[in-house]
């Protein structure tokens, strides 16, 4: 009977894992846990909910969603993609249901419903579950001075992003080229009073960027006590990981209040004038947004005006309404006050694994699956997409091995 030892009790190794089975159910597959608690990570995603892949609509190029990875994820998704991943749940128990943006969650909107299916189909095969154990393995198990008949036949390391690169160190020390990790998905922190005091607010259709760069994300944008967040924030993050992380995450960050343009904007405002000239301006917010976050920007654009009525505007207080609402800019202080990344770019260099089948290239018998791998996507379900796909597609890739299946 063949052996196989799955690194990580994650999303991706109970993916692989069950799927192996499903597909060889003689071989004899142990998930090796470092921790005490397996599915960690997929009980405290998207809020308890477990936002678990994206119907993907309106996405034509995978780059826009997947800043890493994405031409092997292209290659992948013909095997494997969102849609199996749909029907892959509902047919074991798990029946989903599709939000307005794409989001696709559980229907019962509780990750236990993922984590129940995947423990009770790896107890229905007999997977073994061993916690507080796995990476020590893997040198011994590769090292053929030291093989034993209780060696396993492959293996696969599903253990997930590393914050930093000490935690893949056990990797390099196999000599497999690792992509430096450094925090994607992440908030800003943005020392600035006044922002800050309208905590809460969201400007439901903001863009932001960097300026001199061309990163550009769109999205809904929340103040939040220490500064930005919300999913304009969080793809940029995505985008400009390591731009970021290069500067200590000090920089100018720019902003787009209602992600229109200039010209656009300009209209609204001399419309806005039009219609009610006597009516003060701090108090009548134009293009949808927020009273108090349209107070905020008109005191940065024209300073001490507060009685100032829309009649009172002229050419260059329009002028700085215009660049305020469009081109607003504020230094950032740091990455948002929390000690964990939920995602990280960087991992396994894709230049290490076969393309097709996601065994090492130097390490035969040796996968790699989910996000241990240099691949990471923006928020909205894509990072749990590319953790099916690829534990699907390294099962199906060793279980064609083990049957001799060219």
């Amino acid at each position: 009977m063949h052996k196989i030892a799955v690194i990580g009790g994650g999303a991706a190794g109970f993916f692989f894992a069950i799927n192996l089975k499903e597909m060889c159910p003689d071989v004899e597959v142990t998930i090796l846990e470092r921790s005490k608690r397996v599915l960690a990570k997929v009980e405290i995603s998207g809020g308890g909910r477990c936002n678990c892949t994206n119907s993907f609509e309106g996405i034509t190029d995978l780059s826009t969603v997947y800043p890493r990875g994405h031409r092997l994820l292209k290659r992948l998704f013909h095997t494997f993609d969102h849609k199996d991943a749909y029907a892959w749940f509902e047919g074991h128990g798990v029946p989903l249901t599709t939000q307005e943006d794409g989001c696709v969650f559980p229907q019962a909107q509780d990750s236990h419903a993922i984590i129940n299916c995947f423990l009770s189909y790896a107890n229905r095969y007999g997977i073994r579950i061993e916690r507080q154990s796995g990476e020590q393995f893997l040198g011994s198990m590769l090292d053929p001075n030291v093989w034993s008949p209780d060696s396993f036949d492959a293996v696969c390391v599903a253990t997930g992003g590393s914050p930093t690169g000490r935690g893949l160190a056990w990797l390099r020390d196999m000599n497999l080229a690792i992509e430096e990790p450094v925090p994607s998905l992440f908030s800003l922190s943005v020392d600035d009073r006044s922002l800050n005091s309208l905590k809460g607010i969201v400007a439901s259709h903001a863009s932001v960027y960097i300026p001199g760069k061309k990163m550009r994300t769109e999205g809904p944008l929340l103040i939040t006590h220490w500064g930005l967040s919300g999913p304009a924030i969080l793809k940029l993050s995505s985008y400009a990981a390591r731009e970021l992380y290069d500067c200590g995450y000090r920089l100018t960050i720019g902003i787009n209040w209602t992600g229109e343009s200039e010209d656009a904007v300009r209209n609204a405002l001399k419309q806005a004038a039009a219609q009610r000239p006597m009516q003060l301006l701090t108090t009548t917010p134009p293009l949808g947004l927020q009273q108090r976050l349209w107070a905020h920007l008109t005191e940065k654009a024209i300073h001490g005006r507060e009685g100032a009525r829309w009649c009172d505007i002229g050419k260059h207080d329009m002028n700085r309404l215009v660049s305020v609402l469009c081109s607003d800019t504020y230094p950032t202080a740091g990455r948002a006050p929390f000690k964990d990344e939920f995602v990280t770019c960087g991992g396994v260099s894709l230049r290490n694994v076969d393309t097709n089948t996601l065994e090492s290239r130097l390490h035969p018998g040796l996968y790699f699956a989910g996000e241990v791998l240099d691949i990471d996507g923006i928020t909205g379900g894509f990072n749990f997409q590319a953790a099916w796909t690829t534990a699907f597609v390294a099962a199906k890739s060793l279980a064609e091995k083990l049957s001799g299946t060219p």
